[in-house]
């Protein structure tokens, strides 16, 4: 049995390099040498991985019969010409062993040992080679469907990926031998095995799908500031330029949406919104709720909140199928953002002139003669106060009253 066969069998297709592949295979024999003879000392362990043999060697040096004071050192003349007969005292005798003189059950353990070396360094290479590709777009077949994920074959290496079911578009419908697109999110250990897992719902997949479609990103003429997602349904993107001459939207869409067209169909059809970025919050929230238009809007910086303001026809633009326009717009701005139809504006006050319709106009001089111009000037004193300093009487200051407070509660 050629344990360097079974090195050769292993090592196909693994990405093991010659220093290693020596490494291993001399303390494997090294280790064989020990369990016979109990030291590795005086021993020579020659590995020709190109060929793909081995070749063992006892040396020890040569000293007259009966002069032998250390027999794994030391090998009298006799013993050595019997060897070899052209021996002299003083030269150091080799003696090749081979793999049968160790035994069956010895060279059986080594090549278990052997195969378990070679694993281990198989499992540490794919966890290197994939731990410094997270953040890349593989490609892949689909290798089998399982209940809870899928298993990818890569098409470079042959490792095999996993693909879980909450990593895919709800769009995806996949078939065995179906070639797909994902990005590396992560490698972990699973029972002392590299896991790597695949995904298509992770904002870093769209942003590499934009680097792929788009120069100027690769070439750093356009930054991709932030990404946020719902597979399948809607994506914003906002994209800044530190060069004027480049229009960061426009580079991103391509002529009649050429780039991002093939994106969408990549991602089964997610609305993809490029938007520009700014530091000026008011305008990036006018912006991240595209395609509705903004009338106004009112920020809290302090609680990171925006009202936002817009025409009736606008409002459902703003919001989105089931939320998804301003949940979206919310992550991105990082602001919690509530909308209102522009009739919805709250009025501060009303001028009292504005009342002449419902209230008479001798009633509006007596609030007036006493410094209530406006509403809400009337509304701040009690009722009492009110009768007392216009000598109006109590029905008449109930009915203006009622008429100013029905003002503010339909606003």
């Amino acid at each position: 049995m050629n344990l360097v066969d079974t090195f050769s069998e292993f090592k196909e297709g693994k990405n093991i390099d010659r220093p290693t592949m020596v490494r291993v295979l001399e303390d494997v024999f090294r280790t064989l040498i020990k369990k016979k003879f109990g030291t590795d000392d005086h021993f020579d362990v020659i590995v020709n991985t190109q060929k793909g043999d081995l070749e063992l060697w006892r040396v020890r040096d040569i000293v007259p019969d009966g002069e032998v004071t250390d027999s794994m050192a030391q090998i009298s003349i006799s013993e050595a010409t019997g060897i070899e007969p052209d021996y002299e005292i003083g030269e150091e005798c080799y003696e090749q062993l081979f793999l049968k003189d160790f035994g069956r059950r010895a060279i059986m353990a080594a090549r278990q040992t052997l195969i378990s070396r070679i694993m281990e360094l198989e499992k540490d290479d794919i966890y290197k080679r994939y731990i410094e590709r997270v953040g890349e777009i593989v490609l892949g077949e689909v290798h089998q469907i399982l209940k809870r994920e899928i298993l990818v074959i890569d098409d470079t290496t042959g490792h095999e990926l996993v693909m879980p079911r909450n990593e895919m578009i709800r769009g995806d419908f996949l078939r065995k031998g179906e070639m797909i697109k994902g990005v590396i999110k992560r490698v972990e250990m699973r029972n002392n095995t590299p896991v790597v897992v695949v995904s298509r719902t992770d904002s870093k997949f769209l942003e590499k799908l934009l680097e792929q479609e788009v120069p100027e990103i690769e070439d750093g003429l356009i930054t991709v500031k932030k990404i946020v997602r719902l597979p399948g349904e809607r994506a914003k993107v906002a994209v800044e330029s530190y060069d004027d001459r480049v229009d960061p939207v426009g580079a991103c869409v391509g002529m009649k949406g050429s780039r991002i067209h093939g994106i969408v169909r990549e991602l089964k059809n997610e609305n993809i919104d490029i938007v520009n970025f700014t530091n000026n919050i008011s305008l990036f929230i006018q912006r991240s709720l595209t395609p509705a238009k903004v009338s106004s809007i009112d920020l809290d910086d302090e609680n990171k909140t925006a009202a936002v303001y817009l025409k009736p026809d606008q409002v459902s633009l703003a919001i989105g199928k089931g939320g998804t326009n301003i949940k979206l717009a919310s992550k991105l701005t990082e602001y919690e953002i509530d909308v209102y139809r522009e009739s919805e504006v709250v009025i501060d006050d009303v001028d009292l002139d504005e009342f002449t319709d419902e209230i008479e106009d001798w009633v509006i001089d007596a609030f007036k003669n006493i410094g209530c111009d406006t509403a809400r000037s009337v509304l701040k004193l009690n009722k009492e106060e009110l009768t007392r300093r216009t000598d109006l009487e109590e029905e008449t200051i109930d009915e203006v009253l009622n008429i100013l407070s029905s003002e503010f509660e339909e606003d």
